[in-house]
């Protein structure tokens, strides 16, 4: 008999569970950032070369992107970045950025209000 050693794997239900709320949870990024239309569809598309029928595949939830096409999607998309940062567990990242945002778009305000007293 061997001891047991290595890496254990979700269940396959826990897996399938992960799979289904990843998808939904990029579909519904997706659709809140570039509405359900056909030109969001040709939008992510170009973001990421892949066919019409996996973008819609995306769009509809039943297939989420992965490897080459989620880099592509993230680097367009805040919406999907942080569904795939919370959906990691790393909402600390999330928050990192809007404080970044929120700097910002306060400096961006303070040089309106400069230009406009000088």
């Amino acid at each position: 008999m061997f001891p047991k050693t290595g890496r254990t794997f979700l269940e396959v239900e826990t897996q399938k569970d992960l799979q289904i709320e990843y998808a939904s949870s990029v579909a519904s990024a997706l659709r809140e950032e570039l509405g359900d239309t056909h030109r969001a569809i040709k939008t992510v598309m170009s973001w990421t070369g892949a066919s019409e029928r996996t973008v819609k595949n995306w769009f509809a939830g039943t297939s989420g992107p992965s490897g080459e096409h989620l880099v592509a999607v993230v680097r367009h998309s805040d919406a999907v970045f942080t569904v795939f940062m919370i959906l990691s567990g790393r909402e600390q990242v999330v928050a990192a950025k809007k404080l970044v945002d929120a700097r910002d778009a306060l400096i961006a305000m303070l040089e309106i209000i400069i230009d406009l007293t000088d």
